[in-house]
């Protein structure tokens, strides 16, 4: 059996989940709320893995070791990998760094792994594993929030991806959130 690899992400009405530079996420205190952290919770139960690119990594690397709470215990416990060309070693603890191949490297970890892998953030290495057809699910939580401009998840791809709705939750607080698998109809 091979591990599923899904994609979570917070993103705004316009589909951004950052702002126009990188790690651009000060939208993100308007939409968390006990909703969407009981999710995070429940999802984290099942999940064998997080995957991180190097920018996003650095990032959580920077913010959760030192928070407090439930999921900051989950998020410094669980294993962690985090995909880089230039990064020798991670500092959070319980983190392996991978320099190869991302297609290859995420096929051998389907392999591997039992439980579901889940990448946050990352939309460089989510477009690549995208085109790859390597990600099950794509799950996104649609916060009412509108920045102008920002970043993508899909920033470069250049096939169309066809996906098909599995699952819909709505927050109080506005937030959607919607869960998606590819699909070969209409490709």
């Amino acid at each position: 059996m091979t591990a599923r690899l899904i994609m979570w992400n917070l993103v705004t009405l316009e589909g951004f989940f950052e702002g126009p530079k990188k790690w651009d996420l000060d939208w993100h205190e308007y939409v968390w709320g006990d909703e969407l952290e009981q999710l995070s919770l429940e999802q984290g139960e099942t999940a064998d893995a997080l995957l991180f690119g190097r920018v996003t990594y650095e990032g959580m690397a920077a913010y959760w070791p030192s928070a407090k709470g439930e999921v900051a215990d989950w998020m410094n416990s669980v294993p962690k990998v985090v995909f880089s060309r230039t990064l020798d070693k991670a500092s959070w603890n319980n983190t392996k760094v991978v320099k190869g191949n991302l297609a290859a490297e995420i096929r051998k970890l389907k392999k591997e792994l039992g439980g579901p892998m889940t990448i946050l953030g990352s939309g460089s290495i989510v477009s690549q594993l995208a085109q790859e057809g390597l990600i099950d699910e794509y799950s996104f939580a649609v916060n009412p929030v509108v920045l102008g401009e920002g970043r993508t998840m899909f920033d470069g791809m250049k096939e169309k991806l066809a996906l098909q709705r599995t699952k819909s939750r709505t927050f109080g607080n506005g937030n959607v959130v919607l869960s998606y698998e590819p699909t070969t109809a209409g490709a």
